[in-house]
């Protein structure tokens, strides 16, 4: 491995250990801003849904952690790595990420502003990452029971969310296109709380429930959550929101409406029972 490599792993490990104080769970990404290591069910016959329940490295944003020990051992098994992605949607500050892009050529700051106008909100002080192509990172801090989904584009044209199931590049992180650096005067900041008009406007609309009446009250917002996924979010979208559930201390209530959402989404009964299954013993350990 070059020098410059080794010194950019170097300063990415020291990165992410940093971000990890701060609460953010963290995991090594390549330059490509992909998570570093592949998956260690790559090439199994059948892969089935694992979310790291089997005890070992590349399962993505589901590695991310703020136990040192795990990080170090992350990044010594991928010396290759040159940056560190923070995952969005969990304790301790449920981190939700507004991506501006200028990419598309359009002006994602100005549209951001305009709906902050029309809907009566305003954007907080925050921490803000500046983008190697120019655009911007504004990190925000969401409730605890409330799941905000990934989206492209959905907000508004140019304006990307990564929330529950997501990471942001952190910065301090080189890419194949630069690095990423805080905003001047930001670095010192928390995530701060996102505005309730705003957190309306990045959470699934409601949608008629026919599964599972008896759901608890605080459990609904989860059930549509499941309910709104699309091919290739169901498994992700119901383990996400069995660990809030469990996290809340409502998941052996939930998890019959969880499986019935899941079931109408599309998946089999064995699969969204195994998925919660592995979403409650990842979260047994927790506070």
């Amino acid at each position: 491995m070059a020098t410059s490599d080794r010194h950019a792993s170097t300063l990415a490990l020291a990165h992410a250990l940093s971000a990890a104080e701060r609460g953010l769970a963290v995991i090594p990404l390549s330059r490509n801003k992909l998570p570093a290591l592949r998956s260690p069910h790559h090439d199994d016959p059948e892969p089935g849904p694992c979310h790291g329940e089997c005890g070992r490295m590349g399962h993505g944003v589901y590695d991310a952690t703020t136990d040192p020990v795990r990080i170090r051992a992350l990044f010594a098994a991928t010396p290759w790595a040159t940056g560190y992605g923070i995952a969005c949607g969990l304790p301790s500050h449920h981190l939700i990420g507004i991506d501006l892009d200028t990419k598309s050529g359009t002006d994602s700051t100005g549209t951001l502003r305009e709906l902050a106008l029309r809907h009566l909100f305003t954007i907080p002080d925050t921490v803000v990452v500046l983008t190697p192509s120019g655009g911007r990172h504004l990190w925000l801090s969401g409730p605890p029971d409330v799941v905000v989904p990934n989206s492209a584009s959905r907000l508004a044209p140019g304006i990307d969310i990564r929330g529950a199931g997501g990471y942001l590049v952190g910065p301090g992180s080189r890419t194949e296109h630069g690095v990423y650096s805080t905003a001047p005067g930001t670095a010192h900041l928390a995530p701060a709380p996102c505005p309730r008009a705003l957190l309306r406007l990045l959470t699934p609309p409601p949608r008629p429930r026919s599964p599972g009446a008896g759901a608890a009250p605080q459990g609904e917002g989860l059930v549509h959550f499941v309910l709104g996924a699309r091919v290739g979010q169901r498994n992700t979208r119901l383990f996400w929101a069995a660990c809030r559930a469990y996290e809340n201390g409502i998941g052996d209530s939930l998890a019959p409406d969880l499986t019935a959402a899941a079931v109408q989404t599309g998946l089999t009964e064995r699969e969204a029972q195994s998925t919660i299954a592995s979403a409650a013993r990842l979260t047994a350990g927790r506070p």
